[in-house]
């Protein structure tokens, strides 16, 4: 991809929101999300961008701390939501469409908050990469109406990424983030418990200096999976005993590490 392209695609993307005048930003503070805030305020002004965070469970504590802070150091103002997908049974069963429920109901209510501030349009994070991947969530933005400007213009996580940076956001190099529920085999019930235990298990690790980590949660197995080349330091005597130990306090009776390594919706792998 050629500077000159990057360039043009980046026009593209600020035209794009520049004609919708008014917009609202499905945001989670990750790479994408983040890069689609600051975009929206470079084309539209703060003042005609409106941040909208759905707040749940299934949320990590620590992004949502990062997100707002971030829309707050952006100015632009921002409104949270408090999602109730966990009341859904639909959702809360966990099957391979979960992530529709889940966004159904985020989506439904941001574009009431829209529909009732008179914000022209919704849009999401999506980018050009995520269009080949197992994502149902798309399916509900798609039906709502709900607007993906990265896809539209053709650019990738790479390049949100190298625009990141130009922009100076501190989510350039952030690693990719998903919802706790992610870390939940497929048809295995979902439950705030299950969820905190996920969330618990990864601040720790990540507090002792793991950058891309997730815990699958196997009843009372914790499947550990952080980057190729953070394996070998998680494989550290006093390392992994400390970590044997407080994955045991948080209620995991059998903390194994996935010798594979980190890789995008690993539970994807059982799908046909």
């Amino acid at each position: 991809m050629t500077t000159d392209t990057l360039t043009l695609k980046h026009q593209a993307l600020l035209d794009y929101m520049r004609a919708l005048s008014r917009v609202v930003v499905a945001y989670s503070g990750g790479v994408d999300s983040a890069f689609l805030l600051r975009a929206a305020i470079d084309a539209v002004t703060a003042e005609n961008v409106l941040a909208v965070i759905g707040n749940s469970a299934s949320y990590p504590s620590r992004e949502f701390t990062e997100a707002v802070k971030l829309a707050e150091e952006l100015g632009v103002e921002y409104q949270v939501l408090k999602t109730e997908e966990m009341d859904d049974k639909r959702y809360a069963a966990n099957p391979n469409n979960r992530c529709y429920f889940c966004k159904h109901e985020l989506f439904s209510q941001i574009l009431a908050v829209a529909a009732a501030n008179g914000y022209t349009a919704v849009l999401d994070g999506n980018n050009a990469d995520d269009i080949g991947d197992w994502r149902p969530g798309q399916q509900a933005a798609r039906e709502l109406g709900v607007r993906s400007p990265l896809i539209e213009v053709g650019m990738t996580k790479a390049e949100v990424r190298e625009l990141s940076k130009k922009y100076n956001l501190p989510t350039w190099n952030k690693p990719a983030s998903a919802c706790l529920a992610s870390r939940i085999p497929y048809n295995t019930t979902i439950t705030p418990e299950k969820l905190s235990m996920v969330e618990r298990a990864e601040n720790f690790l990540r507090d002792l200096g793991f950058i891309q980590v997730r815990v699958r949660h196997h009843d009372k197995l914790a499947r550990i999976e952080v980057g190729p080349a953070e394996i070998n330091n998680l494989l550290d005597p006093i390392i992994r005993e400390t970590i044997t130990l407080e994955l045991r306090e948080i209620g995991y009776q059998y903390v194994t590490v996935d010798l594979q390594g980190y890789r995008l919706g690993s539970f994807n792998e059982m799908l046909p």
